[in-house]
């Protein structure tokens, strides 16, 4: 098996750590823009995307400041952090993943556009 490697990017968003946490830690808010829709059972989320599925368990939950799922049929997890600066108020979206050496341009691209897509609905 290949080694994953660690990944982590930074987006800055508008708006309250609340309001992003909502989008980051709940069915309805993962399904308007990480996946085509979300099915939640427990603590375990199943992902859909275009016909294809994979499920992840909620494994960590920090009210308005992280949340960690890890994936069921595979090995690793992707996490959500949230910052704000304290000077500035900056909120920023801090995401870590893990993909294989010849994936994480292609990862980071994932992440980056639906991070788009999370900044679009947020109006930010």
């Amino acid at each position: 098996m290949a080694e994953m490697v660690k990944i982590q990017l930074e987006f800055v968003i508008n708006c309250s750590p609340k309001v992003l946490f909502n989008r980051l830690s709940s069915a309805s808010g993962l399904a308007e823009w990480f996946a085509d829709d979300v099915r939640i059972k427990g603590k375990t989320f199943t992902f859909i995307w275009e016909g294809s599925e994979q499920s992840a368990e909620m494994t960590l939950h920090k009210e308005n400041r992280m949340v960690r799922f890890n994936w069921v049929e595979e090995d690793g997890y992707f996490e959500f952090r949230i910052t704000q600066d304290e000077l500035t108020n900056d909120v920023s979206l801090i995401v870590i993943d893990f993909a294989e050496e010849d994936e994480i341009e292609d990862t980071s691209g994932l992440w980056n556009s639906q991070v788009d897509d999370l900044k679009h609905i947020l109006g930010s």
